[in-house]
């Protein structure tokens, strides 16, 4: 977020930038641990969240997603999208397109490791667009939405990935795309066992 104002950073900006470094001093012994899963196959799941008009100026909106491995983060994002959606739910459909495509990604990269892994989920917080990725009932009153962002219907019919509702509480997702409590961030960072290492 800090990055947006480099071209002409006021005092206010300052004052931020040193609460982030405040935050970095204060967390130099967290880290990601890894643990392997006893089982043969190794679990990846996903997490994907969207916050519709975060950005004001432009009125654009984050897309946030994370994957977990063993236990662990292996793979986040958390980007502004140059897209402007007109409803929540089109901009987390948005959303689980960058995620599938992420999740194709991570999928090749484990079968070329040879990782024997689960089928690979996804979950997102929103209903609406888990059935506009599931089902084309609503396929009328979305016509606007562009072709590439459709190919999403064609992952899940291949049965490769699975997508599932998630609680908004039990997403750790939610920390990349808006201002969470320290409560909600702590528990996200449990979730993508970010945790001492000290």
């Amino acid at each position: 977020m800090i990055s947006r104002y480099l071209h002409d950073p006021g005092r206010g900006y300052w004052k931020v930038v040193k609460l982030v470094l405040w935050y970095i001093k204060g967390t130099i012994d967290i880290g990601l641990v890894f643990e392997k899963a006893f089982t043969g196959k190794q679990k990846c799941v996903g997490y994907v969240d969207s916050d519709y008009v975060g950005d004001l100026d432009k009125y654009w909106f984050t897309t946030g997603y994370v994957f977990i491995l063993s236990q662990a983060l292996v793979s986040r994002r958390s980007i502004l999208q140059s897209t402007i959606a007109l409803s929540t739910t089109e901009a987390e459909y948005m959303a689980m397109t960058e995620v599938m495509k992420e999740a194709i990604w991570l999928q090749g990269l484990l079968d070329n490791l040879g990782i024997d892994h689960d089928l690979l989920k996804i979950n997102c917080n929103s209903m609406s667009a888990i059935y506009l990725a599931k089902n084309q009932v609503y396929h009328a009153r979305t016509k606007h939405i562009d072709v590439r962002f459709h190919f999403i219907r064609e992952i899940l019919d291949e049965g490769d990935i699975e997508l599932l509702k998630v609680h908004t509480k039990e997403n750790p997702a939610d920390m990349l795309t808006k201002t969470v409590s320290g409560v909600k961030f702590i528990h996200c960072k449990g979730m993508l066992h970010i945790l001492s290492v000290a």
